[in-house]
């Protein structure tokens, strides 16, 4: 795999996993209520609980995205220049 490969699979993950992020926290704005009630059935948790979930959830998602997907890139792209 040459290193333009990699800088573009890179950039399609980043893109890709920004996209799923963003459409989590859609989501979870528009249907929190509907969401919190479906996993109430197995899960007994306050609902200010399961708020906090999703939001830690959504941090660490975010960090694992800039970590594992644009660290790389960005070092790649500096690399090549």
């Amino acid at each position: 795999m040459s290193l333009e490969e990699l800088r573009r699979f890179l950039l399609y993950c980043t893109i890709i996993d920004y996209a799923l992020l963003g459409w989590w926290f859609i989501v979870f704005v528009k249907f929190r209520h509907e969401l919190y009630e479906f996993h109430r059935r197995w899960f007994d948790i306050p609902h200010d609980m399961f708020d906090r979930i999703h939001y830690n959830l959504m941090g660490l998602f975010k960090i694992g995205i800039f970590l594992f997907n644009l660290c790389p890139l960005i070092a790649l792209y500096l690399m090549g220049k």
